[in-house]
């Protein structure tokens, strides 16, 4: 028998504490359901260990309050559903680094105390919560205190009538660096919510026929929500008390109603809409308190009013964009005009281009008479269309009297821009 050395002991010692630190590290894979070694999700959860895989296979369970405080991925078969009976809270998620997929999550409780959900996250970084269906939950998703969370490819569904007795399909609370992609959500209070969420992207997400609005932001900077759609909310988005803000290629269509709007913005600055659709809006974008904004190759078509500008907004540009077709293309109340407007496409603009360099060689006063009377006596638009109407329009944009003489666009285009 041959003696090792201490020179080859320590080496050969050294190994083995390897190979056992890489078997401890290996994760393992616990099966739940009928047929299986675990028949309870929560049994199931109180032997893995961080880094485990718990695949739930197809069936009902109904075991209360469901609680992940490990770093698992959580892992539906065949859909297998987690049902809160309308009285818990029905996946609980406070732990790092963990994954819920594949699961259908229905009919949690309803409180408007602690704000129950289909799925909560509580205070976790780097959670993914993917490809889900949630189905009649007072909130679908809700993160709290989260960092670095991704929310993608989820349908959230209920069927709320009023404000109060619904949650937001996905809210998020004093979070920053959150994904939030290509999910689909109806019949909530708003579709998204963002309070306090910074450094975060809502992405091709379809928001539709929620109670108030598509998507709703308050007090959250350094954002964007790019290629979504907002159709037929209670108004399709509100973004407020915030700064910094990135709106691209979105759609905002079929929000009516009578404080309905497309995209409202209240006490917002620096920020900037790109390349976005309104389409058949009560207003397409209705700006209060807004500064420093640039709107900007946007096409508004179809709606009452294709922009309503208060006189706090200021310092804003809105330049090549298209409006065609609105009851009215833009609208004020006040007389102390603070924004521009140039380069943009209006369809009610009957000026010559004797150049044909494309530009008027007349500036386009896109406010009309009428549209102030509007705005300062509501019910005078049951005269809209009236020969009256059109005499006061004609002849105010000939002789401007009671429309802010620099309310005007100095370069109207003569065709639309391709968008």
């Amino acid at each position: 028998m041959q003696v090792l050395s201490p020179k080859d002991y320590r080496y050969v010692l050294g190994a083995l504490c390897m190979i056992l630190h890489s078997l401890s590290a290996v994760s393992g894979t616990i099966q739940v359901g009928s047929g299986f070694p675990f028949a309870s999700v929560r049994k199931a959860l109180e032997v893995s260990i961080d880094g485990d895989t718990i695949l739930v296979h197809s069936g009902t369970y109904k075991e209360g309050n469901i609680i992940i405080d490990k770093s698992i991925s959580f892992v539906g078969v065949d859909w297998p559903v987690l049902d809160g009976q309308l009285k818990y809270e029905v996946l609980s998620i406070k732990a790092d680094h963990v994954l819920v997929t594949g699961f259908v999550v229905r009919d949690s409780g309803h409180a408007s105390l602690d704000d129950p959900g289909g799925i909560k996250i509580y205070d976790s970084r780097y959670v993914h919560i993917i490809n889900n269906r949630l189905i009649n939950n007072f909130f679908g998703i809700y993160l709290q205190y989260s960092q670095h969370c991704i929310v993608r490819d989820n349908i959230i569904r209920a069927s709320g009538t009023e404000e109060q007795q619904i949650g937001n399909g996905i809210h998020c609370w004093k979070s920053d660096s959150l994904q939030i992609i290509a999910n689909s959500i109806s019949g909530h209070r708003d579709g998204i919510y963002f309070e306090f969420v910074h450094g975060s992207i809502i992405w091709r997400n379809i928001s539709f026929d929620n109670i108030r609005y598509g998507l709703h932001f308050m007090f959250s900077d350094n954002d964007a929500y790019i290629t979504n759609l907002f159709r037929g909310n209670g108004a399709g988005v509100a973004v407020m008390f915030t700064k910094n803000v990135k709106m691209f290629n979105n759609t905002f269509e079929d929000n009516w109603g009578d404080a309905a709007h497309g995209l409202l913005l209240k006490e917002i600055s620096d920020s900037y809409i790109f390349n976005n659709r309104f389409i058949r809006n009560t207003s397409g974008i209705y700006m209060e308190g807004t500064n420093r904004i640039i709107v900007e190759k946007n096409s508004f078509k179809d709606n009452g009013w294709g922009m309503k500008i208060q006189a706090s907004c200021m310092d804003n540009t809105i330049r090549d964009n298209n409006f065609m077709r609105n009851t009215f293309d833009i609208s004020t109340n006040g007389s102390l005009v603070l924004n521009t407007f140039n380069d943009n496409y209006w369809d009610k603009y009957e000026g010559y281009d004797l150049d044909k360099d494309n530009v008027g060689d007349v500036p386009y006063r896109p406010l009309s008479l009428f549209s102030v009377l509007v705005e300062q006596n509501p019910p005078t638009m049951l005269l809209y269309r009236s020969f009256i109407v059109t005499l006061l329009d004609r002849s105010e944009k000939m002789i401007p009297t009671l429309t802010p003489d620099n309310f005007i666009d100095d370069r109207p285009l003569m065709h639309a821009i391709p968008l």
